[in-house]
Order: structure tokens, then sequence, then C-alpha cells
């Protein structure tokens, strides 16, 4: 299978004699961050982050070689510098379409990160605030408990802790039936606990965001978003759904498995429909300009004072503690704050999401101690590349490496199996 490769050079910090293959795109200037925003005692040694590299260079490779994807694009972030790009495979199988960094994926509940970054610059403009009272806004809203639903805020929506059971309503909308009227249903649910008392994980609830702030400032949800965040980031081909999708000048065809190998089908529409739960689509290079800003790189865009509030751990999320064997071996804390998710990872606090949607998978992860992370897209299903960020995350914080991945085992499976039968292509992963 053919693949691009990219190394960027890290100037003088890491030492790698490789030059770039390309610049990246110019992005617009920017303020310096805050001097105490990252002290050389936190610096991971230099060595460690070389290896790092040279490791994940090895797994990659490994992974191609089972041809364990259709495509995937990765980037390894440093100190605001993308010290690492790669991209295996094809956006499109069928037609030998290479992935670059600039072909654009569905990112899935990655999607959700924008959303909350958007609502803390209306917060800090006035145009609302995080404790907003969802009835004094959507004239539509109730829950089964109508004292709940007085109660409920804009954080409890996007900290998922409205009291609703997990992925309300996520089945109704994957058989086509409208957000809109799904929104107005809630009250037929009976709710897993108080509104702000459990967690909950939602997309249906979640789209209601874009409701608040279409309410509140009378413009899209998605406008906001392209001009308050895509635009002033340089974030070139992100957008919003599956016109913005395949319109792009490079995009990654979702695939399943078959007895012949990786096959593209069509996007399905299901999921753009709540827009602020996993509406974007972006490219690595898009990535690596978000992951820079959310680990404090661009404070002209996102304040150091919003990011805090962003990534402060929020409601407990007990099941993530054992959700996957690198959680079960890894995490002794898990939470989820607005947006992202917070572990405390082998010691250190990880701000993490992933995301899932028919023939798409999406990783993101950083250490804010650190200022390092890791963004990864792919276009196709099986677990095998979601073990590939914990094993990086193992080595960059010097413990002892396990094959999360599956790479290095000779009994490791390359595509997966297609079942027998009607193919029902899963919709979206709870995630």
């Amino acid at each position: 299978m053919q693949f691009q490769k990219i190394f960027l050079l890290v100037a003088g910090a890491l030492g790698l004699a490789i030059q770039p293959l390309r610049a990246a795109p110019s992005s617009p200037p920017r303020k310096p961050p805050p001097a105490s925003a990252h002290s050389a005692a936190d610096a991971l040694p230099v060595a460690r982050i070389k290896q790092t590299l040279a490791d994940y260079q090895r797994w990659l490779t490994l992974l191609e070689e089972r041809h364990a994807v259709a495509g995937l694009a990765t980037a390894v972030v440093v100190d605001d510098k993308v010290a690492y790009e790669h991209t295996i495979g094809y956006a499109d199988v069928a037609t030998k379409q290479p992935v670059t960094p600039e072909t654009v994926f569905r990112l899935a509940s990655l999607s959700k990160a924008f959303a909350t970054a958007l609502v803390g610059l209306l917060v800090d403009d006035g145009k609302l605030h995080w404790d907003t009272k969802l009835v004094n806004v959507l004239p539509y809203f109730k829950l089964k408990n109508m004292q709940d639903a007085d109660k409920a805020t804009v954080s409890d929506i996007l900290g998922q802790r409205l009291g609703l059971p997990r992925n309300t309503y996520d089945n109704m909308l994957e058989d086509d039936i409208p957000y809109e009227e799904l929104v107005r249903k809630l009250d037929e649910v009976s709710l897993a606990c108080g509104v702000g008392e459990c967690y909950g994980y939602q997309n249906v609830a979640f789209g209601m965001i874009s409701d608040v702030v279409f309410a509140r400032t009378g413009e899209f949800f998605y406008r906001l978003v392209d001009k308050r965040i895509f635009y002033p980031l340089g974030m070139n081909t992100a957008s919003y759904g599956r016109t913005g999708l395949e319109t792009s000048k490079s995009w990654a065809r979702p695939h399943h498995p078959s007895a012949r190998g990786w096959v593209p089908f069509e996007p399905k529409e299901t999921y753009y429909r709540v827009a602020p739960a996993a509406g974007v689509n972006a490219s690595l290079r898009d990535m690596e300009k978000w992951l820079i800003a959310q680990m404090g790189g661009r404070p002209d865009v996102l304040p150091p004072a919003l990011l805090q509030v962003l990534h402060m751990p929020g409601v407990v999320t007990p099941t993530e503690l054992y959700a996957t064997p690198w959680r079960r071996a890894r995490l002794t804390a898990a939470h989820y704050a607005l947006g992202w998710r917070v572990y405390e990872y082998g010691g250190q606090t990880l701000i993490f999401h992933a995301g899932a949607v028919a023939g798409y998978r999406t990783m993101i992860g950083f250490f804010p101690k650190y200022h390092v992370g890791v963004v990864t897209l792919w276009n196709s299903t099986g677990p095998m590349p979601g073990g590939l960020m914990p094993m990086v995350f193992d080595d960059l914080l010097g413990l002892p490496h396990v094959d999360w991945a599956g790479v290095e085992s000779k009994a490791a499976r390359a595509v997966p199996k297609k079942r027998k039968g009607r193919i029902r292509h899963p919709v979206h992963h709870r995630h």
C-alpha cells in the first residue's frame, strides 16, 4: 500500500536532522503564550521524545503492513510545533487516492470541543453564561421532572450531566427521526439522576447548544465557529456537514471490511444533524493547529483562562476506568470536563477525547504539563489503531511498554472479518 510520510523539524528542540518536505500553510500572527504557561522544568527529555517518535514510526509501519486501516493521518505536537506528521493508505481505496495531511476526515465527537470553545468565547463576550438556565432560552425544553428542568444550565449540556440516560435517543436519530422532534420528546425519558448529579453521555441533547447560541446571538452556530475558531486559527479546510466534507479538495471516504479488503461507502448523514456533537470535518493540518491552540499556543484565539474552564474536571465518569485494556491499566481517575475527558494517566493529567461515526474513527489527547499531544484520524473500522495513542503516551511518560494495539503480535489480525448476512455499518460508537 502506498503511503506518504512527512517529518517536520522542531527547530533546536529535538535535534532531528530531517527537513520538512513542505511547509505548513501560514497562520494568522499570534501572540506568544504567557511565560508561566510552561516551564523548562516540565519539559520531557529530548532523547525520550526522539525515541518515542522513532517507535511510533515503527508501529505505524507495522500497522500499514497489516492493512489494518484504509487510511490514517496522525501528528505529534511538542511545545507548539509539529514534531511528527505521518499518513498511511488511501482516502479512497477504490481510486487509490492517497491520504495527505490536507485530506479532510469527519471528526465525530471531537466536534464537541469546538462547541464548548465557542460557548466559552460567547461567555467572555457576555452573550450568555455557563449557568444560563435552558428554560429561559429554549421554550421547548422540558424534562420528565420539571423541577430538574428548571435547574438545567448551559454547562449541564456541555458537561454531559443533564441527568438523562446515556446516549438518549441516539437509536432514534440513527433511524432518521429528526433532531427537532427528538429534543421535544426529552420529557418522555425517565431521568437516571438529578440534573448535575451524574454522568450521561449525550449527542441529541448536546445538540441543543446550537439552539441556545442562535437564541442569544441571532447567528447560526456553525457560522460562529467558522468566524471565531476556524478562520483565526487558519483551519482552512475545516467545515460542518456532509456537503462541507464532500466538496473538500481531498476527503476521506468511509470504508468497511470485506473479503476483498477495505471497501468505500457513502457517508452517513445521521450525526451531521446534531452539528455541535458530531458535525465537524477537518484535516490533520487543521487538527495540528487546534491541538496547539488547546495546549495554550494561541492565546489570541483561546485565552488561557478559558482553557482552564474547558479542561476543568467535572462529573466523574467511572465507566471510563475499565472501558479498554489501556484505560484499566493506566487510569486512576476519569472525569468529563466541557467537551473533553480528563484522565489521570500514569500519574499525569491527560486531556482526551475519541470519536466514531460510520467508517471514521478519531482520537486526540495531550498532557498540559508537558505541552505534548497526539491526534489521529482514520477512515475505517477496526480496533488496532485505537491502541497506538496510549503506546505513544506510555513512551512519552517513560512507562513500561505494552503493545496495546496488538501490532507487534504475530497473531494480530489485519482487516476485520465481514460478518455474514446484511451489512449494517455502525453509525456511532458511544464516545
